[in-house]
């Protein structure tokens, strides 16, 4: 599993684009707080992650850095709109996770043809892996 400084830049990276259109809505705090769970790390501890920096750390597995962009992806469509801000934050959050961006604009396309633009991860993980043969 992730350490502790992994899954701390994971939580770092999903503030910053929450943050990206200007303000962090109750529903994404939420969305936060349940990844942060998830992941072991306390509501104490995410809160802390709002005014503290942490050290960006490189997911080393492909698949943890693509399911982290999945997580991206709900988060940013969990209020039901996504800014230009934000799709710019996620392209680049992409980037730096060293994901293929064909890939992930790819994925950023289609997710308006699925139910709240949750992409199934199935039809996720197959677009990576077209991208990536």
């Amino acid at each position: 599993m992730n350490t502790e400084k992994e899954k701390l830049s994971l939580l770092a990276d999903m503030i910053a684009l929450a943050r990206s259109d200007g303000k962090i809505k109750a529903i994404e705090y939420r969305f936060l707080l349940v990844v942060a769970e998830q992941l072991g790390i306390t509501k104490h501890t995410l809160d802390k992650l709002f005014t503290t920096q942490v050290e960006s750390v490189q997911l080393k597995p492909e698949s943890e850095r693509i399911l982290q962009f999945h997580r991206l992806v709900l988060l940013m469509n969990i209020d039901h709109s996504s800014s230009v801000l934000e799709i710019e934050k996620i392209k680049e959050l992409g980037i730096r996770m060293g994901l293929n961006p064909l890939a992930t604009n790819k994925v950023l396309d289609i997710m308006h043809q699925y139910p709240d633009k949750i992409v199934p991860p199935p039809v996720l993980i197959e677009i990576f892996k077209t991208y990536y043969n």
